[in-house]
């Protein structure tokens, strides 16, 4: 199985280690892992502030990036959306038709691909598990509490088989954050609030660290846990996964 390694840009400029150890985690399970090393933004900021008519660059350097590949894993929910929603490319429609289907966030291939019921890590903290809505209500990587249906959550799942972890059951466990990409720019007083009320469920709960798919929502919430000078961490699912320590 050759996989390739997605990482969004903002996790190559701020969070390196969210990347590495990915890289870690999926060499570990046995995988052939390569790093296409002229890949950039995906294009996703673009298409969501309403340009998507000029992210036709990112588009095709992606699927030339891309092309020859199992399958493209990355630590991101919203872009792996974006990529599975909105690449084309009109000179290679079949090839951008197949990277959309075989591009899988981390804890979806996990689960879902590789079905891992086992792993090698330990991480002896309180954590309360930040679920972005991307990934919730995009990739459905867990379910809605609004809906009348079994609960399951693939992170949930991964974070269950870690040992002596303590993940918390939060009041408000889908509620959004407020980052929103480039919402928090445009919006930024209403971001924050949400950011806010997100950062006190999980501190109401006494968690040490605060844990997601996505490090844009827990770059958001890192933030303003910062300006309130919380103890209280973030960490990328990965890390946990990959039996970083702390």
């Amino acid at each position: 199985m050759k996989v390739a390694l997605f990482i969004p840009c903002y996790v190559d400029q701020f969070y390196p280690n969210v990347a590495i150890a990915t890289l870690e985690l999926l060499e570990n399970l046995g995988l052939d892992v390569s790093y296409p090393t002229s890949q950039t933004c995906c294009g996703q900021p673009m298409a969501n502030s309403g340009f998507e008519h000029l992210a036709g660059g990112c588009n095709s350097l992606f699927v030339k990036n891309f092309s020859g590949f199992d399958y493209i894993v990355a630590p991101s929910g919203s872009c792996v959306l974006h990529i599975t929603e909105h690449l084309h490319d009109d000179d290679q429609p079949e090839l951008a038709k197949h990277i959309k289907e075989t591009t899988y966030e981390l804890t979806s291939f996990l689960t879902d691909v590789l079905k891992i019921n086992t792993l090698n890590s330990s991480f002896p903290y309180k954590v309360g598990m930040h679920q972005s809505c991307h990934g919730q209500r995009g990739l459905k990587l867990s379910q809605m509490t609004e809906l009348n249906a079994p609960d399951f959550s693939k992170p949930g799942q991964l974070l269950n088989l870690v040992k002596d972890i303590e993940v918390v059951e939060l009041d408000r466990k889908d509620e959004c954050c407020g980052f929103g990409g480039t919402f928090c720019v445009a919006e930024e007083a209403v971001s924050v609030k949400m950011g806010k009320d997100r950062v006190n469920d999980h501190a109401k709960h006494n968690v040490e660290y605060i844990t997601g798919v996505d490090m844009s929502c827990l770059m958001h919430m890192e933030g303003i846990l910062n300006r309130q000078q919380s103890p209280i961490k973030i960490i990328h699912i990965a890390e946990i996964l990959n039996g970083v320590k702390a």
